[in-house]
């Protein structure tokens, strides 16, 4: 704990891109518990704690505290991470904080989650009554409903309900403040950050009319309604959560077909496309998500070194056909003939010499097609 910076927790390789991770009231990072590991694979993955919850101290807002001043707390935080631009996804307040990232801060922001959230909580007057009284009382008297205001049926997490009942009171009703003024309605048709909206159809505090609203104002943006789930969705529908993020995340099939196109080339998508056929859309569906929306897209290799590592493992199985196609993707991402012939040297010494034979072979005849003098030479 620090008296200036959130409270966070990393994980995921450090080069991978950013995602910060924001809480819902009265809860800690450990709403991410069952959903950060997996999105850790492949992002940098911070959640934060609020003030006064989980390891965040209280003295980082006060009294009439606004859902601008928790965003700028989360800058700062971002800031000493050394983290320029980043993705972020929140629950709830945490959600709210992303709302206005999005429209105070668009040059920090690459892409939106807003989960079981809203760009409005109801009026003022709900969130002062309850900043009031929790103010004299403490908390006590909201963990009665703590349950059946998350959680639908029996489900509950222990860890979570610890977290609200050892939140520091006068943070949470600051946190209140915060919520009590925060209406970004007008402002919704200015973010321009790609945009998912999560929304719980079991929800009683921010249903999914609240998250309809902003997919509605927001261009372009998308909307996934989770049956089942109530107001802390990450904990109770996982791999739901997960699902709508990693298609978010990776940019799904769009992103993936993008890549694809940069790596192997207009023409030999085009003709992939034009033999597509009903019994294989999906497999092409897959292809375009998984090997190039999910780990072309990874920044953690450059595209250079994946052709290697490619060229290398299509000599190892015998791939010959795949291994032209990418040699002429090899060139497309930089490497010299030169380069490429290095490379299927070194097969020769792991892979075998009759497969570094075959693979010289396929190359030569695609290094030709490129340079016609090279077949000479």
């Amino acid at each position: 704990m620090t008296d200036t910076l959130l409270n966070h927790r990393a994980e995921g390789p450090a080069s991978a891109p950013p995602l910060l991770l924001g809480p819902s009231l009265g809860t800690s990072s450990a709403l991410w518990d069952k959903v950060a590991p997996e999105l850790s694979i492949t992002h940098r993955v911070v959640r934060w704690d609020l003030p006064g919850h989980g390891g965040s101290a209280p003295g980082l807002i006060g009294p009439g505290a606004t859902v601008g001043d928790l965003a700028g707390l989360v800058l700062a935080l971002a800031d000493s991470l050394g983290v320029e631009r980043f993705t972020y996804a929140g629950v709830s307040l945490g959600g709210a904080v992303g709302l206005h990232l999005a429209v105070h801060h668009p040059e920090r922001v690459e892409s939106l989650a807003v989960i079981c959230s809203s760009a409005h909580f109801n009026g003022r007057r709900p969130w002062e009554e309850r900043a009031e009284r929790v103010r004299r009382e403490g908390l006590g008297w909201l963990l009665e409903s703590a349950n059946s205001r998350w959680f639908t049926g029996d489900f509950t997490v222990p860890e979570l309900l610890r977290d609200h009942a050892e939140a520091d009171p006068q943070a949470y009703a600051a946190c209140c403040d915060a919520l009590a003024a925060f209406d970004l309605r007008d402002r919704l048709d200015s973010i321009t950050a790609r945009t998912l909206l999560v929304a719980g159809r079991a929800d009683p505090a921010t249903p999914p009319p609240h998250l309809r609203e902003i997919a509605d104002a927001v261009p372009g943006a998308a909307l996934v309604e989770l049956p089942g789930a109530s107001h802390l969705a990450p904990a109770q529908c996982p791999e739901a959560v997960l699902t709508a993020l990693r298609a978010h995340l990776g940019g799904g099939a769009g992103r993936g077909m993008e890549v694809r196109r940069e790596v192997l080339g207009d023409a030999h998508v085009d003709r992939a496309q034009a033999r597509q056929t009903p019994f294989t859309a999906r497999f092409q569906d897959f292809i375009s998500r998984y090997a190039w929306g999910e780990i072309w897209t990874d920044p953690t290799l450059s595209r250079r070194e994946r052709s290697m590592i490619t060229l290398t493992a299509l000599v190892a199985h015998g791939h010959y056909d795949e291994l032209a196609m990418h040699v002429r993707a090899a060139r497309r991402n930089g490497l010299t003939p030169e380069e490429i012939g290095a490379v299927l040297l070194q097969t020769a010494v792991y892979c075998g010499v009759p497969a570094a034979n075959s693979a010289f072979a396929t190359a030569q005849r695609v290094l030709a097609e490129e340079d016609p003098v090279a077949e000479e030479g």
